[in-house]
C-alpha cells in the first residue's frame, strides 16, 4: 500500500485527490491550515481507516519532517490561489507559495539521503505564463510578467520560482518531480469567495443576481472538471516519462468569459441578467487582466494518453447541482 501526503487536502482539488487516492488503495494523509479549506469537503473520507487529517501549516518545519517521514509520494498542493486573494493580500500570496514547497523539497531531500526516496507532485498554475500573447500556451514557452509594481503578477512568479526549485532539486539531488500546470480546474466544492469565475456565476444565476462579467467579456478560458484534473495528476505520478517533466493541465474548449455566463444562464434555467464590470472597479486601476488562456495538452497526451471524460456541459452541471444544494443548507 502505498502513502500519499497532500498538503492543501481540505482544498476543492486536493479533497477530490484525496478520495481518488483513497479509491486506488492508499493510505492518504491531508496536510491544511483551513486558511482557504474546509474539512467539510472532506466529509466522504473522514471515517475512512486509511485516511489521517492532520490541522497545520505546510511551513511548519517540524511538522512537515515528521508528515514526509513514512510517505512515497508528496502532492504539494497547499497555495494562495483566486485573483481576489491574489489582489487583497500580495504578502500573504508570495510567502504560502514560495516557503512551503523550499521546506517540503528540503525535508524530501533529507529523507533521499538517508535511503528513503518519494515522489513530489507540485501543482503549478497556468499563472506563470503571464500575459504571454500566444494564442495556445506550450509548456516550454516563455513566460511574460508585467511590472512589479502590479501585485497581479505575483502569484505567478512565486509559482515559476516553485518550478525552477522543484527541477533543480531534480537536476542536482535526482529527488524525483513532476510538475503540473493547472488551467481553471471546476467541479463541485469550488468556491467563489476568492474570485474563481465559474462557482461565482453559478452561485449568480442559482440566486437571481446579476452575473457579474469583469472586462470586455471576450477573455478566453478553459475549463477542465475537477476529476479530470485528478487523474491526470495521478497518471503523470505513475508515469516514469512524466518525471521532470511540465505538464499543461486543463480543458480543450476555449470560450469566452461572456459565452460562459450566457452558458451558466442557459444551463441554470436562470432569469438572471448578465452585466459588465470594470476591473478597477472590482479590484483597481492596476488591476491586469490575461486576455487569452489556452493549454496545449500535446505534451500531456504523449505521455499519459490524457483524454477528459468530462465535456463544459458535464462540468457546468456538476457545478450548478452541488451549489444548488449548497444553498439549501
Amino acid at each position: 500500500m502505498k502513502h500519499a501526503l497532500i498538503t492543501g487536502g481540505a482544498g476543492f482539488i486536493g479533497s477530490h485527490l484525496a478520495e481518488a487516492l483513497l479509491a486506488h488503495d492508499y493510505h492518504v494523509t491531508v496536510l491544511d491550515d483551513e486558511s482557504t479549506g474546509s474539512p467539510e469537503n472532506l466529509a466522504s473520507v473522514r471515517g475512512h481507516f486509511q485516511f489521517d487529517y492532520v490541522r497545520g501549516s505546510a511551513a511548519d518545519k517540524s511538522l512537515v519532517r515528521r508528515l514526509v517521514a513514512d510517505v512515497d509520494e508528496v502532492y504539494h498542493l497547499a497555495a494562495a490561489v483566486g485573483v481576489e486573494l491574489i489582489a487583497s493580500a500580495p504578502i500573504h500570496t508570495i510567502e504560502t507559495n514560495l516557503y512551503p514547497t523550499e521546506l517540503l523539497l528540503a525535508e524530501m531531500l533529507r529523507r533521499r539521503k538517508a535511503g528513503h526516496a518519494a515522489k513530489l507532485f507540485l501543482a503549478s498554475s497556468s499563472e506563470v505564463y503571464g500575459k504571454n500573447p500566444k494564442e495556445v500556451w506550450q509548456e516550454e514557452d516563455d513566460l511574460v510578467f508585467g511590472p512589479t509594481s502590479r501585485p497581479r503578477w505575483s502569484s505567478g512568479a512565486a509559482k515559476a520560482i516553485d518550478e525552477f526549485l522543484a527541477l533543480a532539486y531534480y537536476r542536482q539531488h535526482r529527488l524525483p518531480v513532476v510538475i503540473g500546470r493547472l488551467f481553471n480546474v471546476a467541479g463541485p466544492r469550488q468556491s467563489g469567495r476568492y474570485g474563481m469565475v465559474l462557482p461565482r456565476l453559478v452561485e449568480s444565476a442559482l440566486t437571481g443576481r446579476p452575473l457579474i462579467v469583469h472586462g470586455d467579456g471576450n477573455q478566453v478560458r478553459c475549463f477542465i472538471h475537477v476529476a479530470d484534473a485528478v487523474r491526470a495528476m495521478r497518471d503523470l505520478m505513475a508515469s516514469e516519462a512524466a518525471l521532470a517533466g511540465v505538464f499543461n493541465i486543463g480543458g480543450d474548449q476555449p470560450l469566452t468569459l461572456m459565452e460562459l455566463a450566457q452558458r451558466v444562464v442557459v444551463a441554470a434555467k436562470s432569469g438572471s441578467a448578465i452585466e459588465l464590470r470594470s476591473y478597477a472597479q472590482a479590484f483597481d486601476e492596476q488591476f491586469e487582466d490575461v486576455r487569452r488562456r489556452v493549454p496545449d495538452l500535446t505534451r500531456l497526451r504523449a505521455t499519459i494518453g490524457f483524454q477528459p471524460e468530462y465535456d463544459l456541459d458535464a462540468t457546468l452541471r456538476d457545478t450548478i447541482n452541488y451549489i444548488r444544494v449548497m444553498l439549501r443548507k
